[in-house]
């Protein structure tokens, strides 16, 4: 089986599950040379987001206080980086690893299942991290921290406000971020330097995995149909990518000019 089909076999559930694809004007905006810095400044800290949504969630759900600090202490140096401009590559080589277990509360109604399938997310996205900031310092661009974009605030107010279903909207809503970064990845991949794509296309595997293990989460947690609930998610999702943007980001919607 030759890379073409091996990835394209990693899409064809991402395009199934996602409502739109990524707009053509997105694109057409994300492959100008002028805009490669804001593309590997928001990746960057997007990464860090993912990291730490997961880890928050076990953190609120599921782990004991000794596994709360653990983690908290394994975000610092990350975290020292994006929002106070302490370290770089070079401090940062290696963090992502973690020595320590992180076990489940004992009066968790939650699966180490969950817990473990979120370490190894976190795990690869603190790499990931590590990995675009070793390609910006290369390429001398230098750090410098922005805004969020609409994206994920917009997911996020539709989240019900009790439980299980609070939980099982965050990991619905990551499935979606996760498939969105996956499908924007080899969207953008052949438009880029050959560095760079095949940096982006050696990503696909992880997030098409992340994408998978939130939505098998949901369904656990869940204990009942979430067809409906995945649809209506979609549906904000959708708008998010397919709306008029005027802040261009990864995760951006379709780009319109500031003068419009």
């Amino acid at each position: 089986m030759n890379s073409n089909t091996t990835i394209q076999r990693l899409l064809d559930p991402i395009h199934l599950f996602l409502q739109c694809g990524t707009p053509q004007e997105w694109i057409d905006a994300a492959r100008k040379p002028e805009n490669l810095k804001t593309i590997l400044l928001d990746h960057l800290l997007c990464e860090l987001k993912a990291g730490q949504s997961a880890m928050f969630l076990i953190r609120k759900y599921a782990v004991d206080n000794q596994s709360a600090s653990v983690l908290l202490e394994w975000f610092k140096p990350y975290e020292d980086f994006a929002y106070r401009k302490v370290g770089n590559s070079t401090t940062l080589k290696g963090q992502s690893n973690i020595t320590k277990a992180i076990m489940a509360k004992s009066d968790s109604p939650y699966s180490q299942d969950l817990i473990d399938k979120m370490v190894l997310l976190i795990k690869e996205e603190l790499h990931h991290f590590y990995q675009v900031l070793e390609i910006m310092e290369k390429r001398g661009i230098k750090y410098e921290t922005i805004g969020a974009s609409r994206y994920a605030k917009g997911l996020l107010s539709a989240v019900r406000t009790y439980e299980p279903y609070a939980l099982v909207d965050k990991l619905i809503i990551g499935a979606y971020i996760e498939a969105r970064s996956c499908e924007r990845f080899a969207k953008l991949a052949p438009h880029l330097d050959k560095d760079l794509e095949q940096f982006y296309v050696s990503l696909l595997r992880s997030e098409a995995r992340h994408y998978q293990d939130y939505l098998t989460l949901a369904e656990q947690i869940a204990e009942e149909d979430i067809s409906e609930r995945v649809k209506a998610l979609g549906v904000i999702e959708a708008n998010l990518i397919s709306s008029p943007d005027k802040d261009f980001k990864f995760h951006s919607g379709k780009p319109v000019s500031l003068e419009s």
